[in-house]
């Protein structure tokens, strides 16, 4: 029997059958086992270059010889740079630093969660209750977060009096300034009048 790696499953190949059998049911990333890190007793080099858990460097010292340096402090020898010739081990509390890092990647997710844009249509005669309503649909959407997307629609003749689209957009903006900024000047997209304020 001859084990066959393809990078997306593990496979292996029965030479006598001549056919190719699957060990696993479902498609895994086999980049994952390359990656694991590796903790105390798990670490496999016979000499590591050991870092303390103030950051100093201690030098190179048979494995042994670190683990015995972790436990002395009760902590943990945690291997951080495998491939390094050798490798560096670092003196640390692991489930300490693993619950550190997962906050910092929840922290990161959502920082990254995607901004939405809300787009509020308006028409250039719009009657001021129409526009007072409007602008507290606008600030809603700054204040949760969203960034908004104010297009004036011109109708027919209206084309011609792109300055009055243009005038109510600079009384939107000087009413919402201490909440919001311009991120899109307004500009002509076809017949449509469009700026883009986001969250200050």
């Amino acid at each position: 029997m001859v084990f066959v790696l393809d990078f997306n499953r593990l496979l292996w190949y029965n030479i006598k059958e001549q056919k190719v059998n699957h060990l696993f049911h479902k498609p895994f990333n086999i980049w994952r086992w390359f990656f694991i890190v590796r903790v105390n007793n798990q670490i496999r080099a016979s000499q590591v270059l050991l870092i303390d858990d103030d950051g100093n460097k201690l030098g190179i010292m048979p494995i042994d010889e670190a683990l015995s340096h972790a436990e002395e402090k009760e902590l943990d020898l945690v291997e951080v740079a495998p491939n390094a010739s050798p490798p560096v081990c670092k003196v640390m509390n692991y489930g300490k630093y693993r619950y550190e890092q997962s906050k910092r990647e929840k922290s990161a997710k959502k920082r990254q969660k995607a901004v939405k844009i809300k787009e509020i249509r308006i028409r250039p005669k719009i009657a001021e209750h129409d526009f007072q309503f409007t602008k507290k649909h606008i600030e809603r959407f700054i204040q949760e977060g969203s960034k908004v997307k104010v297009v004036v629609a011109f109708w027919g003749r209206e084309i011609s009096h792109v300055d009055i689209g243009q005038e109510k957009l600079e009384r939107l903006i000087s009413e919402l300034n201490e909440i919001c900024e311009i991120e899109q000047q307004p500009k002509m997209e076809g017949r449509n009048l469009v700026m883009i304020l986001s969250p200050k």
